[in-house]
């Protein structure tokens, strides 16, 4: 496919109005009805996940509970979803891949996110009592033995913690994203008032996601608008 950000919404209207002609009723439902719950308040970066299952679990966690964005850094191993994992569901999201840490943070501050370390070491915050109207945030996740790095740790604006009841001092990366990413999005929809996506954010993914639910899309869009770049 090729790329077509940046351009006005009536390109991506007329497009995806086209596509729907080749698409039940029903699943442009579903398309509009999981993009009207999406987010890029809340998004998380991973750092080096190497466990296959965990990336392939992450994956499903961002698109199961609305999360549009996931930020990686893969300088010592990629981060490679199992694809009979995640059954599909990293066609609905976005990947956005960085060579190093401090590239992704420099990255994300950028774009306004608070930096939200995830660790069982600090006593900043709990899912509970973390502030979700405080501004846009990222949370990190390390490695699956090390943790976060001490780059994260020592750009983080805040720390989040989930607390421990038994003799277990940390749950593993893929159960501890689930906890957050469920609470605080869930906080984030009942507490935030522009958690949702921008008109343009909106337009361009559902034309994205109309594509990818349209067989021969390309050929079909051809067809009807020949002079867009192939």
């Amino acid at each position: 496919m090729t790329n077509t950000a940046n351009r006005p919404l009536e390109w991506y209207a007329e497009r995806t109005a086209w596509l729907s002609e080749f698409m039940s009723e029903e699943r442009q439902q579903v398309l509009r009805r999981t993009l009207d719950r999406r987010t890029r308040y809340m998004t998380i970066l991973t750092e080096n996940t190497y466990h296959a299952q965990n990336a392939s679990a992450l994956v499903r966690h961002c698109e199961a509970f609305g999360l549009q964005d996931i930020h990686t850094v893969e300088d010592r191993c990629a981060f490679s979803p199992n694809l009979s994992i995640v059954r599909g569901t990293d066609k609905w999201i976005d990947f956005r891949r960085h060579a190093s840490t401090a590239e992704a943070l420099g990255a994300l501050k950028a774009q306004g996110y608070r930096i939200v370390a995830t660790t069982p070491h600090r006593e900043d915050t709990t899912p509970e009592t973390f502030d979700v109207a405080a501004g846009p945030f990222a949370l990190v996740f390390g490695t699956e033995h090390a943790g976060i790095s001490e780059e994260v740790v020592a750009s983080a604006d805040e720390f989040l913690r989930i607390p421990m009841c038994g003799m277990v001092e940390s749950l593993n990366v893929s159960a501890s994203a689930a906890i957050l990413i469920y609470m605080l999005s869930t906080r984030m929809r009942e507490q935030v008032a522009g958690w949702r996506l921008s008109e343009e954010e909106r337009a361009e993914i559902l034309y994205r996601w109309s594509y990818a639910s349209v067989q021969d899309a390309e050929a079909i869009l051809q067809r009807k608008y020949p002079n867009d770049p192939k």
